[in-house]
């Protein structure tokens, strides 16, 4: 009589594989039950919110980020023309069904309320105080869209960029301070001042005592003896009582002892890859002054 011992093999072997089979099936499954589903209508209503969404997600995930993404103060403007915009209204983006909303901390306010209320899904975000944070907030935001590569690799690119114009910044630091509209200056702990201390520049409102955004009036522009006055390219916008201190006769009687660096808002009002053009215009300035000083 034939042996039935292959055929018992075989069965063990065929009851082995199917139990392997179920365990992988069971383990994708809690895998995919772990990991979040990736956002595919994706609504931004803050500008830097809208750079870091522009950046890191795919434009087809994208249902809408603001109106100002598409003017002059942003960076990405080309992107932006590429989806749909939104002025910040709650009634424009619920019909969206949103299943992200990414918001800035201090603005649209009434709008963030009302969404919070309809419990659309929402976070938001501080302004950057540091180049730091602004890495920080490109992991975080990559990880909310499963864009966490990418964002890495923004941040690598950043950095590498940086690290190469630190090796250019003079020994020197030429005194500087900023002058934007209304007479307002940046402080300490604000993200252009770290702009400016990585170009290698002093800046003059830490030795004033001012707030992070304090006022700077012109008398004290003039007797602190700045080499570098950093202005909001703001100036050249349309008329505002707000813009009128920087198209003061001073600044143009300073001239020929003070170089006036105009700084094109979009490249340090949020954080991103312009700050590294930012620290470049301020760096090349600051050089500029140790040439003329050495001559």
């Amino acid at each position: 009589m034939p042996s039935r011992a292959p055929d018992r093999n075989l069965s063990g072997l065929r009851h082995l594989f199917v139990c392997a089979t179920a365990i992988a099936l069971s383990t994708a499954n809690l895998h995919a039950a772990d990991s979040p589903r990736k956002p595919s209508r994706i609504v931004s209503m803050n500008l830097c919110t809208d750079e870091l969404v522009l950046r890191l997600a795919d434009l087809r995930n994208i249902a809408s980020i603001t109106w100002l993404s598409r003017g002059r103060l942003s960076n990405v403007a080309a992107l932006a023309e590429q989806v749909p915009v939104n002025h910040g209204l709650a009634e424009e983006i619920i019909p969206l069904n949103p299943d992200l909303v990414l918001a800035g901390k201090y603005t649209t306010r009434t709008a963030v309320g009302l969404l919070k209320r309809a419990e659309v899904p929402l976070v938001e975000f501080d302004v950057p105080r540091s180049i730091a944070e602004t890495r920080r907030q490109y992991l975080d935001v990559g990880d909310l869209l499963g864009a966490r590569e990418k964002g890495e690799r923004i941040v690598a690119d950043i950095d590498e960029r940086l690290a190469k114009l630190a090796a250019d910044v003079p020994s020197a630091r030429p005194r500087a301070i900023v002058l934007n509209p209304n007479g307002i200056t940046v402080g300490p702990g604000t993200l252009a001042d770290e702009v400016m201390t990585r170009a290698g520049l002093e800046n003059v409102a830490a030795r004033l005592n001012s707030d992070n955004y304090g006022q700077a009036p012109l008398e004290t522009i003039v007797t602190q003896g700045v080499d570098i006055l950093i202005v909001s390219a703001s100036r050249d916008g349309p008329p505002a009582l707000a813009t009128e201190v920087l198209k003061h006769p001073v600044i143009a009687r300073i001239a020929d002892r003070t170089r006036i660096v105009v700084m094109p808002t979009h490249l340090w009002a949020c954080g991103g890859p312009s700050l590294v053009e930012a620290v470049k215009l301020l760096r090349d300035a600051a050089k500029d002054i140790g040439a003329t000083a050495a001559r």
